[in-house]
């Protein structure tokens, strides 16, 4: 299990912890601030984050190792993610009793009908989302965001799915979760392209990883398309797909697209070529 599993989970799957989305922003002021800020200052800092790069990609590796692990560190502290499969997605909802869909910052969204980013909350968060975007002149009516049941919002879920779109839960301040997300690198998400484009770790791989039985892969391709971490290539020789499970993540939105069910999912400390890649 990840390390977020043992510090904050006792043991057990950290995001499936209610008491890890129970923490009342109205009175948490420190988290309060942290999440309107995240909001208001998001494009400001993605140019400083986009400088940073520009002046890590510059330095030698004996130098730049260090600078990578101080920022994995204090996102740990602060905002850290983790891939889900669906199936605990819609545990997850079943404990975040307030669902509101927001646009998405990263692609740059400003109405909420656009967004794939859900904010999961056990109290309603109007005023703290209010007061985020309050500062964007082109920013969303929040008194229209969409308010999603567990229903509708696992529906969305299932979509981003189908679009290749990776599930992942976010704290705004460890442990307490506030977000769902579904993203790949293509569509500019910030998280990826740190951890995937960049070495900086803002994510644990997830609690799963998947499995693939060769004689029901018919190797169509559709999840060589899906996987948003590279895990999946086409066949060499035209046997099945060439899968590595080193690379997985552990999503699973691979099996939402195999007509053959050839893909599933294990629990990651099962299979010990993983057991311990976090």
């Amino acid at each position: 299990m990840c390390r977020f599993c043992v510090e904050h989970g006792d043991g057990k799957r950290w995001y499936l912890q209610a008491e890890n989305y129970a923490a009342d922003l109205e009175s948490d002021l420190a988290r309060r601030g942290y999440v309107v800020s995240f909001i208001s200052d998001f494009d400001s800092n993605k140019r400083k984050i986009r400088a940073g790069l520009s002046a890590l990609r510059a330095l030698p590796t004996p130098l730049a190792a260090p600078l990578r692990e101080r920022a994995s560190k204090a996102m740990q502290r602060n905002h850290f993610g983790q891939p889900v499969p669906i199936e605990e997605c819609e545990k997850i909802l079943g404990m975040a009793t307030s669902v509101v869909r927001i646009p998405c910052l990263c692609r740059g969204q400003r109405r909420s009908d656009e967004g794939v980013c859900l904010v999961t909350t056990v109290r309603p968060v109007d005023d703290v989302l209010a007061e985020g975007w309050a500062s964007y002149a082109d920013g969303p009516d929040v008194a229209t965001l969409e308010r999603l049941t567990p229903t509708t919002a696992l529906a969305l879920l299932r979509d981003c799915e189908r679009r290749g779109l990776c599930h992942t839960v976010w704290t705004f301040i460890t442990p307490f979760i506030a977000a769902i997300c579904n993203c790949d690198l293509s569509s500019g998400c910030m998280a990826m392209n740190l951890q995937l484009n960049h070495d900086i770790k803002v994510m644990w791989k997830g609690e799963w990883v998947a499995r693939l039985a060769e004689e029901r892969c018919t190797a169509c391709g559709a999840c060589v398309e899906t996987c948003p971490f590279g895990a999946i290539a086409p066949p060499a020789d035209g046997g099945p797909v060439a899968y590595d499970e080193t690379a997985c993540w552990g999503c699973g939105i691979c099996r939402a697209v195999c007509p053959t069910d050839a893909l599933t999912l294990a629990d990651r400390a099962m299979v010990p070529a993983v057991a311990a890649s976090w």
